[in-house]
């Protein structure tokens, strides 16, 4: 009895059962099926993600696997995961920085732990194996030298600055460039100057995702930065305190004024988890989910307090690489992982067409 080889018609079509669960499309429309090559009874593809930090890939991989598994004739089904970062579609070329997609993380006010949330953010998308860029914007208090465990830059070209690098993120800061300690007194011109600079005058790599790590407030360096590079979308950062949601809202709406996207409300320092397995709410509850129901964006997560993540910080070894296991390390994970799908549906949105050919 002659075996039934399995066609590559036969393969797609059980391929369009298989659905990105952000994107509410097949994989075959998404274009995401690339180097199916058939011999005998098996079966070779790639699924090429949006993102390399898609939450739901694992799924997806379990899900097509199964789907062609069922095919007549297939004996045997290996895929290989990748990812191709779309961009967002907005013009950088005035800049000239190589850059698909920029967030901006932000607060209204100090001490929520906006740069630690950065700082992990940008690991976090390093480890799925995306190219990451960090942008250290605060001007009078950088900090992610000392988070990221880096004092100085590598030797500058004749033609620009080169980035330092930890744990796969190209870094930048004016924490760099001035003497420990130093104040910097600077008028808002010598500020957006700063900013334009950081941005032209280094010579970033062809970069994923830039994480931009903002000052508290609603500023100069927030509005130099709007003008100067068109964001993919904000970030506010927020505890659940009232205090604090009163000022991240500022923030919120100033991300509105300035016609950036928002794409949602992270409340860190959420609870303290006891020993004995019970939750303190030492800044309240509740918070972060009230201002995103309020301002009526999405409410991405809330991120549990551990003494890790101010130890990370300090020792310059975030927590999401030292203790990866921890509840604190998984919410800032689901958090990386959220904003990059995010990210992704909306640059897909941009594009407004969705290529039909499927086979690469």
């Amino acid at each position: 009895m002659a075996i039934t080889q399995p066609t590559q018609e036969a393969v797609l079509a059980a391929l369009r059962n298989v659905y990105d669960p952000d994107l509410h499309k097949d994989l075959v429309t998404l274009n995401m099926i690339r180097d199916l090559k058939i011999k005998g009874g098996q079966v070779d593809f790639t699924i090429v993600l949006t993102t390399p930090a898609c939450p739901m890939k694992d799924r997806m991989k379990s899900e097509a696997y199964s789907a062609v598994s069922a095919v007549e004739g297939v004996e045997s089904v290996h895929i290989q995961m990748d990812a191709n970062v779309p961009s967002d579609g907005r013009n950088r070329g005035i800049l000239s920085v190589p850059v698909r997609n920029a967030i901006a993380v932000a607060s209204g006010k100090g001490g929520v732990g906006k740069s630690t949330v950065a700082v992990n953010l940008a690991v976090a998308l390093a480890q799925s194996g995306a190219r990451v860029g960090l942008l250290d914007a605060d001007i009078y208090g950088p900090n992610i030298p000392t988070m990221m465990g880096v004092s100085q830059l590598p030797p500058a070209t004749p033609e620009k600055l080169v980035p330092a690098e930890a744990y796969g993120v190209q870094l930048m800061s004016i924490g760099f460039l001035v003497k420990p300690n130093q104040p910097l007194i600077w008028r808002g011109p010598m500020l957006h100057s700063a900013i334009r600079q950081f941005l032209t005058d280094v010579a970033w790599d062809e970069l994923d995702y830039l994480v931009i790590d903002l000052p508290p407030g609603t500023g100069d360096a927030q509005l130099s930065l709007a003008q100067s590079l068109p964001l993919s979308g904000g970030v506010i950062v927020t505890l659940p305190q009232q205090v604090s949601l009163d000022d991240a809202l500022r923030g919120l709406e100033m991300f509105r004024q300035l016609n950036v996207p928002i794409l949602g409300v992270v409340e860190n320092m959420s609870y303290l988890e006891l020993p004995d397995g019970t939750r303190m709410d030492i800044f309240g509850t509740g918070g972060g989910q009230r201002l995103a129901e309020q301002a009526g964006v999405p409410f991405i997560g809330a991120i549990p307090m551990d003494a890790t993540v101010r130890e990370g910080g300090d020792s310059g070894k975030p927590v999401i690489l030292t203790h990866p296991e921890s509840p604190v390390s998984k919410a800032l994970k689901a958090v990386a992982e959220d904003l990059a799908a995010k990210v992704s549906i909306a640059a897909l949105q941009q594009e407004n067409v969705i290529p039909i050919n499927m086979v690469g």
